[in-house]
């Protein structure tokens, strides 16, 4: 898991418990399987009906993307390789590229340098990865609306969940003993659907979102030096031209 999602999650949880018991409640009340299957599985259900079936196929992909560390390689290194290829094409040619593309991990990179090494309309390879990006943008945004979605069911499915409990109590009135637990045990459904709503799946969402932005400007870069570097522009400016695309905090830590 992404180290700062962990920390979060886990920050969140312990000021919930330390809120509890200066308040003189027992932390422990919240682990109530009932409740915890209403908000879960119900909120998930839920979401999942918001959505067509090739998009529940890529849940997994939307989950890991939410929790795991992002892939967004340093833009640095990025620069650096994308200024080793233009050295390599100003004293070559573009043609002298193809041994080196075969190497390449990154997928957008390979498929944009080897377009622009086929002959490629300057004007149509820009359109053409800007249109991957943006692509990509969109797809991801139907990843954090998913999070999202969840964010708004799962407080409603906590009250319904609360609703039931109340109901429960209103057919024990007889054995007032039993009414201050069962009131209790109603009112977790509602505080499990707010904090999983707050705690997990609107971060997770805004989290999604995040690692999409920088995804995307590091696709940006790259279109850039691709673009460069088929123009046949001198690696020194190639080297200023995408050094000025990166925020000015990365560029102090990759100095530092």
């Amino acid at each position: 898991m992404d180290p700062a999602t962990l920390i979060g999650f886990v920050v969140s949880i312990i000021a919930l418990v330390v809120f509890m018991i200066l308040e003189g409640a027992d932390p422990t009340s919240l682990i109530f399987l009932p409740a915890i299957i209403l908000v879960v599985i119900a909120t998930f259900g839920a979401a999942m009906a918001s959505q067509t079936m090739d998009d529940l196929k890529k849940m997994p992909n939307w989950f890991k993307m939410a929790v795991l560390p992002a892939k967004v390689p340093p833009a640095t290194e990025q620069i650096q390789v994308l200024v080793s290829l233009a050295e390599k094409a100003r004293k070559e040619g573009l043609l002298a590229l193809e041994a080196q593309v075969k190497d390449i991990d990154d997928p957008f990179l390979k498929r944009g340098l080897q377009m622009s090494i086929d002959g490629t309309d300057p004007e149509d390879l820009r359109s053409i990865l800007e249109g991957e990006i943006s692509a990509k943008k969109t797809e991801d945004k139907v990843a954090a609306k998913f999070m999202n979605n969840m964010g708004g069911y799962a407080p409603t499915i906590g009250i319904l969940g609360c609703i039931v409990g109340l109901m429960n109590v209103m057919g024990n009135l007889s054995n007032p003993e039993l009414l201050g637990p069962m009131v209790s045990a109603a009112f977790i459904a509602t505080l499990w659907g707010v904090m999983a709503a707050n705690f997990w799946f609107l971060p997770m969402g805004a989290k999604i979102l995040r690692v999409s932005a920088l995804q995307a400007a590091q696709m940006e870069l790259l279109v850039e030096g691709i673009a460069e570097i088929q123009a046949g522009t001198s690696p020194r400016t190639v080297r200023a031209k995408l050094t000025s695309l990166v925020p000015p905090s990365e560029q102090q830590r990759e100095a530092a």
